[in-house]
């Protein structure tokens, strides 16, 4: 029985690495499209937005002397590289999937149209959505936000490295301590870094809840759809609570 039907799965450039400092691990990559593969078959309307880090990302030309805009537009690229390389390896896998793009390319990627991306996923097709919102100074958290109100997404999936949401940086700090639930406001007010605050408040003016769980334990998605208790649920009630 699941518990969410249709979702937006954000999933980073860098979640792609896996063990390479650059470009996509094939390892992980395969990886990531069995979870996907696991969590379709149980019937659920699954949508991607694919983050474009791993190759470039928008910021970081501005180091290089670009100016913003220009180092987004390169970064919306990157997405799109990113999203047909998913493509082909979900295909391999027997899932039938779309890559709509936000930026015109026809001869790799259907125009991101909303109804059109619904119609897909109606038919039980994967979406993969690229090229983030179409415009520049917007963050691929961002696009995926947007994209979930879009299609009607019941919840905002972030795949991630970590278990959930933490006080602090698990990585950093061993003593970090785990939220099982926290509200769209402390997110922002704690400065927790979970998604940037213009999709958090996009989801939370739509009342879509974010879910944040560990993308790399096996089977964790399937599990997220199932209504098990993973990750961390970010959502509207006033109160918040750690882990146990």
């Amino acid at each position: 029985m699941l518990k969410f039907k249709r979702v937006l799965l954000k999933i980073s450039g860098e979640g792609l690495q896996g063990k390479e400092t650059y470009g996509i691990g094939s390892q992980r990559i395969s990886e990531i499209a069995d979870e996907i593969a696991t969590a379709h078959d149980t019937g659920a309307e699954i949508g991607l937005v694919v983050g474009g880090g791993n190759i470039f990302r928008g910021l970081a030309g501005t180091e290089l002397g670009f100016d913003r805009a220009a180092g987004d537009y390169m970064g919306m690229l990157a997405t799109a590289i990113n999203a047909l390389a998913l493509q082909v390896v979900l295909e391999k896998k027997g899932i039938h999937t779309r890559v709509l793009s936000a930026i015109k390319m026809d001869q790799v990627a259907e125009p991101y149209i909303r109804r059109r991306a619904i119609h897909h996923l109606e038919k039980g097709r994967v979406i993969i959505l690229a090229g983030g919102t179409g415009n520049p100074y917007f963050t691929t958290d961002t696009a995926a936000a947007l994209r979930a109100v879009e299609i009607g997404a019941e919840v905002v999936l972030k795949g991630t490295k970590v278990d959930g949401v933490f006080d602090s940086d698990p990585v950093k700090n061993p003593s970090a301590k785990k939220f099982d639930q926290i509200t769209y406001l402390d997110v922002i007010e704690k400065n927790l870094r979970v998604m940037d605050h213009t999709a958090i408040t996009l989801c939370a003016e739509n009342d879509i809840p974010i879910l944040v769980f560990n993308l790399g334990f096996g089977g964790n998605l399937a599990r997220v759809l199932a209504g098990e208790a993973v990750g961390t649920i970010i959502g509207g009630k006033k109160e918040y609570r750690y882990a146990r």
